[in-house]
C-alpha cells in the first residue's frame, strides 16, 4: 500500500476548495454573530464518559475510541460538536437566561453517513439555550434558512417533524406489549415499512394505538394536509395535541416570513424518528434541488444538559461546510501583485504597506519568476525614479 494513500472516506482539501470553504465558514460565523451567537471551540477529543453523556449514546457506534497515554482512560474523537456545546453551556458557562453559541470544526465518523460521503465532515452550527418557547425554534430555523441564502440558494424545502409524537406512541406500545422492545419499531417507521409494522403490532389488542403507529409513515407532505390527517388518525391526548399545535404555529410563522430572499416549501413528516433518544420536540431538515441528503439538520434537545448537572431548554442546527460550499459558483481567480525577490529596504517597506492595505503580494523566488499558482498577478512592483510602484501586467 502506498504510504501516501489516505483511509477510505478521508481526503485532502486542495487550494481552490479550501479557500471557498474557509471564506464560507467566516461568512456564516459572522452571520451568526450578527444574531448574537458567541463562538466556542470545543476540543477534538474528550474522555468517552463525557463525550457520550446524555445525547452521546446515539453517537457511540460513530465514535472512534483511543486510550489516553497519560491517564489510561478511554477517550473519543468527537463525532458531533453539539453535545460538547451543550456541556459548555451547562457546566462551564452556567449563565442564567438565554445563551446563544456557535461553533465550527471537524468531526470524525467511524463510517460515512452515506455511500461516497466523507468520514470527516466539517461542521458549522448554532445552538440556543434557555428558552422553551417556539420563539427559539423559529429563530434557529430562520438562521438556518439565512445560512442557505448566504450561498445563493433561492429555493429550499424545510421538512418539519416532532419526535415527541413517535416517543409518546412507542411508550404506550411498550406498556401494552411488555414482550416487545418498542425501539424495534423505529427503523420500520423511519423507512416507512408499513407491512413490517403491521407484522410486529399484530398481537397488540389496542386497535386504535396500532392504527396510529401504522399511520405514522404516511403522515408526510404538505403541512396543512398532514395536520388534518394527523388529527383524524392519531389519539386525541394532550401530548399529541401539543405537538401538532407547535408544528402548526411554526408553519404559520414560516408562512408569515415568506419573501425574505428564499422560497421555502414547507412539509411535515410525522414519521421521522431521527434522533429518537436525543431530540425532545420539534426537529427539522433543509433540502435543496440537486442534493440527495439534507444540507442542514437540527431540532430541540431539552434533556441533554441534565446529564451535565443542569437541565436546559435547547435547540439548534448544524451544516456540513463541504456540501454547502459545493453550491457556490467557481470563484474568480484572486488577483495579486508580483514582486521581485530582493532584500532592498524600500521594496520590503512597500510590500509591507500593500499587504497591510489588504493586497496579496507574492515575491517571485529566483528562477521561478514565470510560474503560476492560484493567484492571478495582474500587477507587479517595479522600481521607478520615484520608488517602487505597482504597474499593470495586462496588455492593452
Amino acid at each position: 500500500m502506498p504510504r501516501w494513500l489516505l483511509p477510505e472516506g478521508i481526503c485532502d482539501i486542495l487550494p481552490n476548495e479550501a479557500r471557498r470553504i474557509e471564506e464560507l465558514r467566516r461568512r456564516l460565523l459572522d452571520l451568526y454573530r450578527s444574531y448574537g451567537y458567541e463562538l466556542v471551540m470545543p476540543p477534538l477529543i474528550e474522555y468517552l464518559d463525557s463525550l457520550l453523556t446524555g445525547s452521546g449514546h446515539d453517537l457511540d457506534l460513530s465514535t472512534f475510541k483511543l486510550i489516553d497515554q497519560l491517564s489510561g482512560k478511554t477517550m473519543g474523537v468527537r463525532a458531533d460538536i453539539t453535545p460538547q456545546v451543550a456541556r459548555i453551556d451547562a457546566h462551564l458557562l452556567g449563565r442564567a437566561g438565554v445563551v446563544r453559541l456557535s461553533y465550527s470544526g471537524s468531526v470524525l465518523h467511524t463510517r460515512p453517513a452515506l455511500p461516497l460521503s466523507t468520514r470527516e465532515p466539517l461542521q458549522v452550527g448554532a445552538e440556543l439555550y434557555g428558552h422553551a418557547g417556539l420563539e427559539a425554534d423559529f429563530e434557529i430555523i430562520d438562521l438556518l434558512m439565512h445560512s442557505l441564502r448566504v450561498v445563493g440558494v433561492g429555493r429550499a424545502r424545510l421538512d418539519l417533524g416532532h419526535v415527541g409524537i413517535v416517543q409518546h406512541l412507542l411508550t404506550k406500545v411498550g406498556a401494552a406489549m411488555p414482550d416487545l422492545d418498542p425501539e424495534e419499531l423505529l427503523p420500520l417507521i423511519q423507512s416507512k415499512d408499513v407491512p413490517g409494522l403491521r407484522r410486529l403490532l399484530q398481537p397488540l389488542s389496542d386497535l386504535a394505538l396500532s392504527q396510529a403507529v401504522i399511520a405514522l409513515p404516511g403522515l408526510f407532505g404538505e403541512a396543512g394536509a398532514v395536520l388534518s390527517r394527523a388529527r383524524a388518525v392519531l389519539p386525541d391526548d394532550p401530548v399529541i395535541r401539543q405537538a401538532l399545535s407547535q408544528l402548526e404555529h411554526l408553519a404559520l410563522a414560516r408562512d408569515a416570513q415568506a419573501g425574505r430572499g428564499i422560497e421555502v416549501e414547507l412539509t411535515l413528516d410525522l414519521g421521522d424518528a431521527r434522533g429518537y433518544r436525543y431530540h425532545s420536540g420539534v426537529i427539522f431538515a433543509a433540502y435543496v434541488d440537486g442534493c440527495a441528503a439534507a444540507l442542514g439538520r437540527g431540532g430541540r434537545y431539552d434533556n441533554v444538559g441534565a446529564a451535565f448537572g443542569r437541565s436546559r431548554a435547547a435547540t439548534g442546527f448544524s451544516l456540513e461546510l463541504r456540501d454547502l460550499a459545493a453550491l457556490l459558483p467557481e470563484p474568480e481567480p484572486v488577483v495579486a501583485i508580483r514582486a521581485p525577490w530582493s532584500l532592498d529596504a524600500a521594496l520590503q517597506t512597500e510590500i509591507a504597506r500593500l499587504r497591510a492595505c489588504g493586497e496579496i503580494v507574492v515575491q517571485a523566488l529566483p528562477g521561478h519568476e514565470d510560474e503560476h499558482q492560484e493567484f492571478e498577478c495582474d500587477r507587479e512592483l517595479v522600481l521607478s525614479p520615484s520608488g517602487w510602484v505597482a504597474q499593470s501586467t495586462r496588455r492593452s
